[in-house]
């Protein structure tokens, strides 16, 4: 394993490096427009070589910004940006797009071959509302050159501090077909976009869509700017409420979501929690099904 170097710009962003090459940027202090819905976010991402595999601010959807907690629908509230879709009236511009508000970071623990940051986040509504308190957990670790992969553990604790219960819930559960689109999101480059999409026992596609049964997802797409390409590979984790669903496409962009509320609505009551966990595998190369499944069994919750 290779030691990673870390810079903390205090108040904006923490940037892990291995060697001449910066992985990740976890921006958590920028000053984004109220329609984007604020909150933290990691881009650029980098595979170990320096190959691009996150977007920032793409012109179809300029909320989308590398890889990210949001949640489209939260009783009533927008905490992903843009407009909201309404039932019977599709996406409509409203007054009710959140942030996600950085309080504090309790850890930035680096050890040589690791960084943990443990950070403190309140969901903040349009109108000044502390409605959820967020714990969350990164953990950058994995990081072997020899085969060009490093990982990321994402874990959040989310508790309902409104007074009253939360509905979480997506596109799809506000009446959308296949558009179930809420919690971790990451969005790829635009040169990535007719990758290949690939699952456990032989699935993959763009068929996964609104799927539950494989543990893992896998993308691989063509690098811009060097020579090849790059996979990442994202594990299905864990939530204490239900089931992830898949929500992922390639055209007209690449995107992947793990999905705790893709059709069904979580009610979270008042001072209630849910935990979701989820792990990313970054690796230089499109790697084959067998290399994939290989990795995917390694890095296995």
């Amino acid at each position: 394993m290779l030691a990673l170097r870390v810079t903390h710009q205090h108040g904006f962003r923490v940037g892990v490096a291995v060697g001449d090459v910066e992985i990740a940027s976890y921006v958590y202090g920028e000053d984004i427009a109220a329609f984007e819905a604020p909150k933290p976010y990691l881009h650029p991402m980098r595979t170990l070589s320096g190959a691009l595999v996150s977007a920032y601010r793409p012109h179809d959807h300029r909320w989308h910004k590398g890889l990210q907690m949001t949640w489209s629908h939260v009783s009533g509230q927008n905490f992903w940006g843009g407009n909201t879709y309404v039932r019977g009236q599709g996406y409509t511009p409203k007054d009710n797009v959140g942030a996600m508000r950085h309080d504090a970071f309790e850890m930035v623990e680096p050890t040589g071959d690791e960084l943990t940051l443990t950070e403190r986040l309140t969901w903040v509504t349009s109108t000044g509302q502390e409605w959820v308190s967020e714990r969350r957990s990164l953990r950058f670790h994995g990081v072997d050159p020899a085969r060009g992969v490093w990982v990321l553990d994402f874990a959040t604790e989310l508790t309902n501090i409104r007074g009253e219960a939360l509905a979480l819930g997506s596109p799809t559960t506000h009446g959308r077909e296949n558009a179930g689109y809420t919690g971790l999101f990451w969005r790829g480059p635009r040169g990535f976009t007719g990758g290949e999409i690939l699952t456990a026992d032989g699935g993959g596609g763009p068929e996964t869509m609104g799927t539950t049964a494989s543990p893992w997802l896998a993308y691989t797409g063509k690098n811009d700017e060097v020579d090849g390409g790059a996979t990442v590979l994202v594990l299905a984790g864990t939530t204490s409420r239900g089931e992830i669903t898949w929500f992922v496409r390639n055209d007209p962009f690449p995107a992947i979501n793990p999905s705790p509320a893709f059709a069904e609505e979580i009610t979270l009551g008042d001072g209630e929690a849910l935990d979701l966990a989820h792990r990313i595998v970054i690796a230089d190369r499109i790697r084959t099904r067998a290399e994939i499944e290989a990795c995917a069994a390694e890095h296995a919750f």
